[in-house]
């Protein structure tokens, strides 16, 4: 039997019991009137005389205290029950506002009337996630950084000022720590499947996000305190997060051209595919639901969106756990124990495990292929810094549910049917090949990080030149207004830098890529945009890249960005200082001081450009850095680091505060003959790699 089929829990035997066991020990009924007053004020003193605390060190006894809240949570859950809906918002709807998520809480009632297991730990896992975000809005009455974790969040000495110690303690034994029921972690990593979840934990926390909100009404009153929502997280081009393009690019920008049948094939891949645990399959069937009825209503219920990939991404790490532990036969790491190793795609795509034992899980998916799609594409949108980050900003409420982007569900939905469809029976060939789903496993297996810094270095690149290609357009002063200037004309040693640059230009030429040019190319800035383009689409390796190329690629970013900037100071001023002139008002220094520049202007231009051909070179060659030694590779960053000191000088010497367009030339000249020596002892990596 496989072992996708043979599977019951993903949940280590004590956590198991006490998510499903130990909460339900003690079977007497709990008078809701205890702990809730006549007008609807929580009393939290009864609440936490339910904490329990170990006699050693005064910390909390979480088994006892667990097994003390279950009665408390089903009596909750009953009153909740009890109640239509009308009721629970004139009751308790006011004191959801500090939350900013009102009608998220609302939402988690009209599921708790349900009780569908599968809602229930959506309903928690969205609750976790906007009350993780009101208590970080909380803790910036009293802190600067809020932590990013919960559990560091909760454990804070700021929100134990606000609401007080007994109150987080609650707390963090439903939420945030590893010891107690720990929910959102469980549900978040997807080591819970949905019958696992009892609904009265979820009413539970519903319950004490009244009462939290009631005591930060008080706390707001007596220190005339303002609670600020923090903004939250806009997805920024949202056209660099389509990444099948073809034939399907209207499938992934528009979703209502993903029709039923797609959806159809999905939910049969969902039942026979090993990459889906059985016990996990109604959130399989959730998701494609939800996506389903994504697309049947308007604007304002987009929300559904936001489901759709909550209940898939907590999904997606459970199948490639499940992958990683069935090629390297260690079934006990699929369980919650190992939740600090398998929480994160790279450890289970590393080349070796921790007892230097080979990895078998991406020889098993046909690297470069399919590893490259899964780690690449799963870094890309979850973790890379400069990436969508969707698990971390959907998990700790940075993402406005409501406003959910259909772009980013379609991806990662298409990212889950090519995973099903990889780990899925030959019987499925027909599914396979089927005319909506096999285009979408061929852009599948060509995906390319567009967040790793290599990549995000090529856009760098691309950009800058696209800025440079501009100063051709700058407008420029009539040659009879210039020679009424004495002083001016053309000086001989731009000349000659000018000649200077286009030598080492031409030299650099020979590490292009066989095809790119021949040397009977003039050297200008088209052929420089041309063979940037082409470098660019050179395929350099994400996967597995070691520090030292990381390092080196960190430096090459910061001398593309510095280049950027000049070139966009350089357009600023021109445009200025030509208005200014056209105007007549100038004073007489200034207009000496804008021939100079425009004097500049004409060796800067391709000096930048040299430096972008440099930078793109070794960029290609990055991996070659690792042939170094230790010396050598100290060296080698210490001329980068001399690259980069010039251009930050170029940054400063171009300002509207410093213009020292004279001091560009001397400055440029000394760094090419840095640049000339290195070259000329083939110290670069474009001299390692050929």
């Amino acid at each position: 039997m496989a072992l996708s089929d043979s599977v019951t829990t993903c949940l280590s035997q004590p956590v198991h019991y006490a998510i499903c066991k130990l909460g339900f020990e003690k079977k007497h009924t709990y008078d809701i009137n205890n702990i809730l007053s006549g007008n609807g004020e929580v009393c939290w003193q009864a609440v936490t005389e339910h904490v329990c605390y170990l006699e050693s060190d005064q910390s909390v006894d979480y088994i006892k205290s667990i097994r003390s809240l279950g009665p408390v949570c089903e009596s909750v859950n009953l009153h909740f029950k009890s109640l239509t809906k009308e009721q629970f918002v004139i009751q308790y709807a006011s004191w959801f506002h500090w939350t900013n998520c009102t009608e998220i809480f609302l939402e988690v009632f009209d599921i708790l009337q349900r009780t569908q297991t599968t809602e229930v730990a959506l309903g928690l896992m969205k609750l976790t996630s906007c009350l993780e975000r009101a208590l970080g809005d909380v803790y910036l009455l009293k802190g600067n950084d809020c932590p990013f974790l919960l559990r560091d969040l909760l454990a804070s000495e700021q929100l134990a000022v606000v609401f007080g110690q007994a109150v987080m303690n609650v707390l963090r034994i439903f939420i945030g720590s590893p010891y107690g029921l720990n929910l959102r972690n469980i549900l978040w990593h997807g080591f819970a499947s949905p019958q696992e979840i009892p609904a009265k934990y979820c009413a539970m926390l519903l319950f004490l996000t009244v009462g939290l909100g009631q005591l930060l009404q008080t706390y707001l009153l007596q220190t005339k305190c303002i609670l600020v929502h923090r903004p939250y997280v806009i997805f920024g081009s949202l056209e660099e997060l389509v990444v099948f393009p073809g034939n399907f690019s209207m499938l992934f920008c528009s979703l209502v051209d993903l029709n039923n049948e797609t959806l159809s094939i999905a939910e049969e891949l969902v039942k026979l595919s090993s990459f889906v645990l059985k016990t996990m399959l109604p959130f399989w069937i959730a998701a494609l639901t939800a996506f389903k009825h994504s697309r049947q209503v308007n604007f304002f219920f987009i929300i559904m969106y936001a489901d759709s990939v909550i209940l898939l991404l907590p999904q997606l790490e459970v199948g490639l756990r499940l992958l990683f532990t069935t090629t390297n036969k260690c079934p006990n790491r699929l369980l919650t124990a190992e939740v600090k190793f398998l929480s994160k795609a790279n450890y289970m795509l590393a080349k070796h495990l921790d007892d230097e034992e080979v990895n078998q899980l991406p020889v098993v998916l046909e690297e470069p292929a399919m590893a490259s799609i899964l780690k690449e594409f799963l870094w890309d949108f979850l973790n890379h810094q400069e990436g969508p980050r969707i698990r971390d900003r959907l998990s700790h409420g940075e993402i406005n549910l409501e406003a959910f982007p259909r772009e980013v569900a379609n991806q990662i939905l298409a990212f889950a049917i090519t995973l099903l469809c990889r780990f899925s029976d030959d019987d499925m060939f027909s599914l396979k090949e089927h005319i909506v789903i096999k285009p979408l496993m061929n852009c599948a297996s060509c995906y390319q990080s567009r967040f790793h810094p290599i990549s995000r270095l090529k856009i760098q690149v691309l950009e800058c030149m696209r800025s440079i290609e501009l100063w051709s357009e700058l407008p420029t002063v009539p040659e009879e207004q210039v020679q009424t200037i004495k002083g001016l004309e053309e000086n001989a040693e731009v000349r000659t830098l000018i000649l200077i640059i286009s030598e080492m230009t031409s030299q650099l030429l020979q590490y292009m890529p066989q095809n790119c040019c021949s040397s009977d190319d003039p050297i200008n800035s088209v052929l420089t945009k041309r063979l940037l383009i082409e470098l660019c689409d050179t395929r350099i390796c994400t996967l597995y890249s070691p520090r030292p190329v990381l390092e080196t690629v960190v430096i090459l970013r910061k001398i593309s960005a510095q280049c950027h900037q000049v070139s966009e100071q350089v357009i600023a001023s021109a445009d200025v200082r030509y208005a200014q002139w056209m105007n007549k008002t100038l004073r007489s220094r200034q207009r000496h001081n804008y021939l100079r520049m425009l004097n500049s202007i004409t060796f800067l231009s391709p000096v930048l450009q040299l430096i972008l051909l440099l930078v793109t070179l070794e960029l290609v060659s990055v991996h070659s850095v690792c042939k170094k030694n230790y010396f050598d590779y100290q060296q080698y960053l210490k001329f980068l680091k001399s690259v980069l000191q010039y251009t930050e000088n170029l940054v400063t010497y171009t300002s509207p505060e410093k213009n020292k367009w004279d001091e560009t030339m001397e400055l440029t000249n000394k760094a090419l003959i840095k640049i000339r020596k290195i070259s000329d002892r083939k110290l670069m990596l474009m001299h390692l790699a050929t």
